[in-house]
């Protein structure tokens, strides 16, 4: 009986283990945003990370964009790779707490059906910043369960993907992309971009600042947990080849976002339209 009991709690202890969610707690800490935003950024350069962008979507909160070689170099192994060719890394201040997060590679490399292993860079971040625990999904979900996530019947998978435009060359699709962003275009501006090593494919990371489907007020409503789950931003253009592409917005939310409940989704139900017609706009589609 005892064997059993003890065979049993070691078999959900694996389980649990072979379980992932889409973010890593580091760690909180009692501190000024800006103070631990500077130690974060210093011990992110030290691990040998670069911070490609950075972004403040709203009071309390604050995004860094990082990569390195090797995360680039592994983006071009896979269809459309460059959505993972970053880690997004948050700070979220409540009640004087910071909330130190980022998104968790195994989940992303999953989710976006990645090529190769993701645990190395997993060890680097933990022994960089911390891993308390992770968070985002009650259950969690299997590897083999994030290669085929939808969020429900019916709903997009990653594979179904949303051509913006389409240009002559990869160079005239960077170009355009480029201005595009400069100019605000649909109210989209530029945070980061990142060049998948390899391959004709750069992640450009975007604010997306006017509409029903703005950074602000969309997060308003969907991230109520006591986690925060900050690091869902910034959304993505990815240029690859001649064309420009993003995540189906049902898809790119439900993937930070798995327990979400449908209630709570049809109050952003215009959302991921409007963010599409934005990021069309500053792709320079038709």
């Amino acid at each position: 009986m005892l064997l059993s009991l003890c065979l049993t709690t070691l078999s959900l202890v694996a389980q649990e283990a072979d379980r992932v969610r889409p973010f890593v707690l580091a760690e909180t800490v009692s501190a000024p945003l800006d103070a631990k935003l500077q130690t974060v950024e210093a011990t992110l350069g030290e691990a040998g990370f670069s911070i490609t962008g950075e972004y403040a979507p709203y009071a309390g909160a604050h995004i860094l964009i990082i990569t390195d070689e090797s995360l680039r170099k592994q983006a071009s192994a896979s269809p459309m790779g460059g959505y993972g060719a970053a880690i997004r890394v948050s700070l979220t201040e409540r009640d004087g707490v910071v909330q130190v997060s980022y998104t968790d590679p195994q989940w992303m490399g999953n989710v976006y059906r990645m090529a190769g292993d993701f645990k190395a860079l997993s060890s680097r971040l933990q022994a960089a910043l911390g891993r308390e625990k992770t968070f985002g999904s009650e259950g969690g979900r299997t590897a083999e369960n994030l290669r085929e996530y939808h969020y429900m019947m019916f709903m997009p998978y990653f594979y179904d993907q949303v051509e913006l435009a389409s240009y002559d060359s990869h160079q005239a699709a960077l170009d355009a992309v480029e201005a595009g962003l400069a100019a605000g275009k649909g109210g989209v501006s530029k945070i980061s971009r990142v060049d998948v090593i390899g391959k004709e494919e750069s992640l450009f990371n975007v604010a997306v600042k006017e509409g029903v489907g703005a950074d602000a007020p969309v997060m308003q409503i969907i991230d109520q947990a006591e986690m925060r789950h900050t690091a869902h931003l910034p959304y993505d253009l990815l240029v690859s080849g001649n064309k420009v592409y993003m995540l189906h917005g049902k898809f790119r939310i439900a993937q930070s976002f798995p327990d979400l409940t449908m209630s709570t989704f049809m109050k952003i139900s215009d959302a991921p339209d409007a963010i599409e017609a934005s990021l069309k706009m500053a792709a320079g589609g038709k």
